[in-house]
Formats: C-alpha cells, structure tokens, sequence
C-alpha cells in the first residue's frame, strides 16, 4: 500500500525539497500565462488565422499533456460550431482536408511527431495553419513556410502539463475569431482570475484543513481513483485530471462522462476494491469465518471515486435535473458500497471559467499526491528511457 505523508505537505521547506522542478510554482502561474498568451497571440496575428475566413473545417492536433487544448475546443464548438471541429493525435490527416480547411497543430516544444506530421501534411495540402509551440522549432518553420500563423509559448515553459494555458489560450482566441466558439476576450480576464484564486487557495503554505487541494490528494491516496465529470465540460476535466494522476503522481486512474460511463462505473462497486467486494463475493463460494479481518486480509486499496460537478444550470430544466439525480444516484450508490467519494463542484460563470477551476484543483491535486508519495512530479526515470529507447525511431 502507498503511503502518504500528510506532515510534509504542511511543510512548505520539505515541499519544496521534493519538488525539484518548482511544478507547485509552475502550476501557479496559469493565471499568468493566460496574460502572456493574450499578449503574444495578438502581436502574432492572431486575427490573420485562416487568413480572416471562417474555414469550411477545423482540425486540431495535440497529443500527451498539449492533447487537452483539443478536447476543449471540440468541446465548447460542439453545440454551435457552424463547422465541424475534429481532433487528431496523429497521421493519417483526413482524405478531405484541402485548401478550404484550417488545420491546428499543437506542441509546447514544437517537436512532438504527432502534431508536426500532421502539420507537414496540412500545408503540402494548402490547408491554412494555426500552430502553437515553442519559436525556433519545426513546428514553427513549417507554419511560416505554408504562410500560417504561429504563436511562440514565451520562455519558461519546461513542461506541456505545467503550461495548459500558453497552449491553450491562442486556440481559444483563434475560435473566438472565426465565429466557432464563444470566448469574448473579456472572459480570458476572468479565467486569469479564477486561476489566480485557485493558486492562492491552493498554495504550499496553505494547510491541509483549508487547501482544497491537499485535501484531495490525502482523500486519494490509498486509493484506486476513478474521475468522472457529470457532464461534456466536467467530462473534459475528468480526462485531463486521470491524466495527471498518472503523468504526476504515478497513480494508473481511469476516467469517464456521465451519463454514457454510469453502468461502468457503478459495475466497479460489486469488485473487490469496495467493501461488499473482494474474494468469494458473488461467486457462491462461502468465505473463511475464522480469518482475521485484520491479520488474513492482505492489504490492498479502496476505490477512490472522485465527482467533478460542473456548477448547477439556473434555472433548472427538465434535462438538467435528470442528470443531476443520474449523478446524485451515483454518488449514493458509491457511498453505499464502501467507496471513498470525493466531489468537487465548479462555481458559476462563463464555461472555460468552470473547467479552469475544476482543471487547476486536480491539477494541483496531483503533484501535492506525489509529493505526499514521494515522488518527483516532474521526473520519471521509466518515461526518459522509453523515449532513450524509442528515439531515432
């Protein structure tokens, strides 16, 4: 079993000890590099994205800790994008992308294969280009030889899960542009605050009792998470916070979006990680009445189900109170069966402020579960020798 040591999180020094790359500090200037990116995408050209044309497609590419700029977009232009907004990790580009298309590629060092094949096959297509990622980088070439537009991520940025917000931020203002999305600028200014709330209510020095972060990562450890997110916005999150648990903290986390994950999800409760499960349950076979619940069962985790809830609809309607009691009825039924339950609810306000919230508390979440782990946030020796073993490849 993992264990956690909840002093050190209340020990700013001791933090600080373990987090050799300054994650803590990196998380904390989301609000800050919302700013930046305003700043850098307008002096970039911004507006001259598909060169002022609304396009008769978008596709994004983004893959490992950049691929949520995709699903947040494919997100919010859902319900009324004019246009389809679709996502790629990789090659092959659709057969259809031509010059009428726009074609996004994202890379925080402008060298990821994903994005950058993808970009490559866009402009020898004639495909108008939007990229984003570091200056001086492949990435960067491409778009300037194709005539797209190319927004730099500024100096500091060291890793794509620290640095969400320089990413993601031209892309939004991008589709606000366009018409596909809509993301007025003034609502950029209130995602910066809404993050500068949460790294001050989320800061080193702030202790467990009142750190809303902290208290997730202690509520997770000794668990076996699943996140779920009540809805398409909460689902978003759910995806990016089992990805930093697992990119972070080292924790395997699975992920779903109700109502599609319920049945998933609630199936897990009959298993051997809550208290109803375990050996002998529901296989008809008796269990050992003379085992010592204490000396004879080994050790192992508890289901950890965490709840992202996005802030209630005002006023309600008939769709939002069903999935509300879809999401309560799941809640219940956890509880029941011996999970440790952990629910989070975003405040109000426009829906990129909703999943900037949920995203920077799970965020946070993560690196203080490794911290509390033992674990460097920002190193791991298995992730370089995959790459070690995979380069040139």
């Amino acid at each position: 079993m993992p264990y956690l040591d909840e002093s050190g999180l209340d020990d700013p020094d001791e933090l600080a000890r373990r987090d050799t790359r300054e994650t803590l500090r990196a998380l904390a200037t989301a609000g800050a590099q919302v700013r930046e990116a305003v700043t850098l995408s307008t002096e970039g050209g911004i507006d001259r994205v598909a060169y002022g044309e609304r396009p008769r497609s978008v596709v994004v590419a983004a893959l490992g800790g950049s691929a949520v700029v995709a699903d947040v977009l494919e997100m919010l232009a859902e319900p009324s994008s004019p246009v389809p907004v679709t996502v790629r990790r990789n090659l092959p580009l659709p057969g259809w992308v031509g010059p009428l298309d726009l074609v996004i590629a994202v890379s925080l060092s402008g060298r990821a294969d994903g994005p950058v094949a993808v970009a490559r096959e866009a402009a020898r297509r004639g495909a108008a280009l939007l990229t984003v990622g570091a200056e001086d980088s492949p990435l960067s070439e491409i778009s300037h030889r194709a005539r797209g537009v190319h927004i730099g991520v500024g100096r500091g940025r060291a890793s794509s899960r620290t640095s969400l917000w320089s990413l993601l931020t031209p892309v939004l203002m991008a589709g606000e542009g366009l018409g596909l999305i809509d993301v007025p600028q003034h609502v950029l200014g209130e995602v910066a605050a809404r993050l500068d709330e949460q790294a001050d209510a989320c800061r080193p020095s702030s202790e467990s009792f009142v750190n809303p972060a902290k208290l997730v990562a202690v509520q997770l450890a000794e668990t076996v998470p699943v996140v779920l997110g009540d809805g398409a916005l909460a689902g978003v999150a759910a995806r990016r916070s089992a990805a930093m648990l697992a990119q972070t903290a080292r924790i395997p986390a699975t992920w779903g979006e109700l109502p599609d994950a319920a049945s998933q999800v609630v199936a897990c409760f009959d298993g051997p990680y809550t208290a109803g499960g375990g050996a002998g349950a529901n296989t008809g076979r008796q269990a050992d009445i003379f085992a010592d619940p204490f000396l004879d069962a080994p050790a192992q985790p508890k289901l950890g189900l965490m709840m992202l809830r996005d802030a209630p609809v005002r006023p309600p309607t008939a769709e939002s109170d069903a999935a509300e009691a879809l999401t309560d009825a799941v809640l219940g039924t956890a509880r029941a069966a011996g999970a440790k339950v952990i629910e989070s609810t975003a405040a109000a306000g426009h829906p990129v402020v909703r999943l900037a919230e949920l995203m920077a508390l799970t965020d946070f979440a993560a690196t203080y579960l490794a911290l509390g782990l033992g674990v460097d946030p920002a190193v791991s020796p298995h992730v370089a020798d995959l790459r070690d073993r995979t380069s040139g490849q």
